[in-house]
């Protein structure tokens, strides 16, 4: 267990007293990326700065993590990895932890209404917004849904905790709050707005109403590799603060967030510890979710079905590493608003991020959740290119990648586990249309990530049929070096 009286000389410790931590702002989700990067820099701006912004941490399903901090009286590691160099810090910012199934809802919700808290942030990958990522919208046959639309103090989703705890303040007659989503999707502050607004109309109109004139919803961008930790990790973390941490966290030395300046009831000054504070923040997500995230999601399908484990293991294959910046630049770069940025050199700093044997990024942990992932990361570009007549032959190959991969063998005839909220419909298209273009067909109408314009492009299917055909015939690695030899 970490207590600051057991580390290791050199390890940077918090530095300030955490007794002038208030709890204004409340995270749900308290996963790897969020300790790496939101309470990093929230931690950076009490260390430095003299900050009182406190966390409260809550996770709705796994308890083991929020009660390994408490444990430790909010305290945990996070080492920056990069080649042999680590840099170790502790990180003092979190007031209190709650785990949603031991604590009950009533508690969660009586946190999120605490009179000081002044934003609920959110970081619970893009499945967690009950939404059909294609459109936006709130699913009204989610599960969840349909039960916090009948029990509504006792709410199962994340939209009905927040719209609960709303409505719970509102008749409190406490401040609003701002609730910053810093998952990866585009605009992921007009999604929030959206899906919580519309349960909220399901319910009671003249709440919606309310929401969406006095709630803010800032939109951001986030940017840190943080891989999944492993027992080897553990042990290599364990050996350098010299003692145990099971809430520690391992991550690159790269740090961005970029962040709307849009906050009902204030906010830490985060431009300080490095954020950037801008009025627009869509150009910038646009480049990271298509170029970064693009390329990682094109990589790790691709990259999983040749065999490579690791991000940095594709980046040894010339081919792949070709193929991800050619990705990048000739057929990302082109469909992207952003102005006053070099796009070569960002796409080769992330070309030098991905080689970093250090971070030990699993392909299969940046396939998890496709469907989900799509839409944002491929196949608005690729409606792009449809728009302009030009060529997205790396996208449609990501496309019949994944449509490799969710048949569940990869090319050496192992299992592949599927990790996706559409798990069982995609079993079903696998199921019923066995190989070849009736597998295309099969996976194409699943209108809640293709939509209709997709699925009747006759230039859309023939490509992506055509790399399918491809992938069964020669494989990941013989196809993606035919495809940039013959760029």
């Amino acid at each position: 267990m970490l207590t600051l009286s057991s580390l290791k000389t050199g390890v940077a410790t918090p530095g300030y007293d955490r007794r002038q931590l208030q709890t204004r702002m409340v995270h749900i989700g308290f996963g790897a990326f969020h300790r790496a990067h939101q309470a990093l820099c929230s931690d950076t701006l009490a260390r430095d700065h003299n900050s009182n912004w406190g966390y409260c941490e809550i996770n709705l399903n796994s308890g083991e993590l929020i009660n390994a901090l408490n444990a430790q009286q909010g305290l945990y590691s996070v080492a920056e990895m990069s080649g042999d160099a680590i840099t170790l810090r502790v990180i003092g910012v979190v007031k209190q932890g709650i785990h949603a199934k031991s604590a009950g809802m009533n508690a969660v919700i009586e946190a999120l209404s605490q009179p000081e808290v002044a934003i609920v942030s959110l970081t619970m990958t893009e499945k967690g917004y009950c939404h059909h990522p294609a459109s936006a919208r709130l699913n009204l046959d989610h599960p969840d849904i349909i039960h916090d639309l009948a029990y509504p103090d006792t709410p199962r989703s994340v939209p009905g905790i927040i719209l609960a705890a709303i409505r719970r303040r509102r008749q409190r007659k406490l401040p609003p709050f701002s609730v910053m989503s810093c998952d990866n999707m585009p605009e992921n502050g007009k999604v929030t707005r959206q899906v919580v607004s519309e349960l909220a109309r399901q319910q009671d109109p003249a709440l919606a109403d309310w929401i969406v004139s006095e709630i803010a919803f800032p939109s951001t961008m986030v940017d840190r590799i943080v891989p999944a930790m492993t027992e080897e990790t553990h042990r290599l973390l364990r050996e350098k603060l010299g003692c145990d941490d099971p809430v520690a966290v391992a991550c690159e030395p790269f740090f961005q967030w970029v962040i709307e300046d849009n906050f009902v009831s204030g906010r830490p000054s985060w431009e300080k510890a490095g954020a950037q504070l801008v009025n627009d923040v869509v150009p910038f997500e646009e480049m990271k979710l298509r170029m970064l995230n693009g390329s990682h999601s094109f990589l790790a399908y691709l990259g999983n079905l040749a065999g490579y484990e690791y991000i940095s293991d594709c980046m040894a294959d010339e081919h792949f590493r070709q193929a991800a910046r050619q990705l990048m630049l000739a057929e990302q770069a082109p469909t992207l608003s952003i102005r006053g940025v070099d796009l070569v050199a960002y796409a080769d700093s992330l070309i030098a991020r991905y080689e970093n044997c250090a971070i030990r990024h699993r392909t299969a942990q940046i396939a998890i959740d496709g469907t989900q992932k799509l839409p944002q990361r491929w196949l608005e570009s690729i409606r792009w290119h449809l728009r302009n007549g030009s060529r997205f032959d790396l996208l449609a190959l990501g496309v019949a990648g994944w449509m490799r991969y969710v048949g569940g063998l990869n090319e050496q005839g192992g299992n592949i586990e599927i990790r996706d909220p559409l798990k069982e419909r995609l079993a079903q298209c696998v199921a019923s249309s066995g190989q070849g273009s009736a597998r295309v067909s099969a996976l194409l109408s699943l209108q809640e990530v293709f939509a209709d314009d997709l699925r009747h492009s006759a230039v859309f299917t023939e490509r992506v049929n055509t790399f399918y055909q491809q992938l069964l015939r020669q494989g990941a690695k013989a196809t993606v070096q035919q495809l940039v030899k013959r760029d």
